[in-house]
């Protein structure tokens, strides 16, 4: 069953009643003051009094943003382990974790299904897929289908100037590994590669290559032993040396950390 969320009040500052209670609300006098501030019924979008209904996009946007964070929460928590392969998680216990309602959260679940990270057991919730090695071996390949052409031309034409301006991208990548988170890692790990690939000029080539690289960055069902602290760093270190190599247009070395990385994302 899920929790009630009469007067409570989420981590973004808003104070949600239940829509029964807000349906139950008297409609204010006519000379009350602006419909907004009368707190005049509505139903379905339409005014009972027959004005035009008054646009509040900072409330739309506000929801979508809340939608946002949770969608970003839980990734986070994929990476980092919290919500375990095969597990179960219902959206009014993972709302009052992150202290919101449920919907929000069955919102960022219906998109982490179509991501494929979890999958919906109905009356229940949402179970975290498992994922074996073959499918992590299998990003691993696409990845390198996507991402490893493009580099190769980029290091031909992109100058050096260029390259050096991802400087402080791959640092990050760096300091991340160093802390030994595997979330934090796995964000700066895609902002570097999404810069790269920005290179190309190609906005749905970023997309899509973002889209993979997020799923194979999710744990496997035996745990999160490829996210060790020294497997990080080794990770973060061959972004900082293709860099290095990308500056100084030494294509033999380029197309040798190419491949390597890409091998041991598998």
């Amino acid at each position: 069953m899920e929790q009630s969320v009469q007067g409570s009040a989420d981590p973004f500052g808003e104070s949600r009643a239940p829509a029964r209670q807000r349906a139950a609300e008297p409609a204010g006098r006519p000379d009350a003051g602006p419909p907004g501030a009368r707190g005049e019924h509505t139903h379905g979008g339409e005014h009972t009094h027959g004005e035009p209904p008054v646009p509040r996009p900072r409330a739309a946007v506000r929801r979508s943003s809340v939608r946002g964070q949770i969608l970003d929460a839980l990734r986070t928590a994929l990476v980092a382990g919290e919500l375990r392969p095969g597990e179960v998680y219902s959206a009014p216990a993972l709302g009052e974790r992150f202290g919101v309602s449920a919907t929000p959260v069955r919102e960022a679940m219906q998109q982490l299904t179509l991501e494929g990270a979890v999958e919906v057991v109905p009356n229940r919730g949402f179970r975290v897929v498992r994922r074996g090695a073959r499918e992590l071996a299998e990003l691993a390949e696409v990845r390198a289908l996507l991402e490893a052409p493009v580099v190769l031309r980029l290091a031909r034409t992109v100058p050096a100037e260029r390259w050096a301006e991802l400087r402080p991208l791959a640092e990050e990548t760096v300091r991340a590994a160093s802390s030994g988170c595997p979330a934090a890692y796995a964000e700066t790990d895609r902002a570097f590669h999404g810069a790269v690939l920005a290179l190309a000029g190609n906005a749905q080539l970023v997309r899509m290559a973002e889209d993979v690289h997020r799923r194979s960055q999710w744990p496997l069902a035996g745990g999160p032993a490829r996210h060790r602290s020294t497997d990080l760093m080794a990770d973060a270190a061959e972004h900082t040396a293709l860099l290095d190599a990308l500056i100084a247009h030494d294509l033999d070395v380029v197309r040798n950390l190419v491949g390597d990385h890409f091998a041991g994302a598998a």
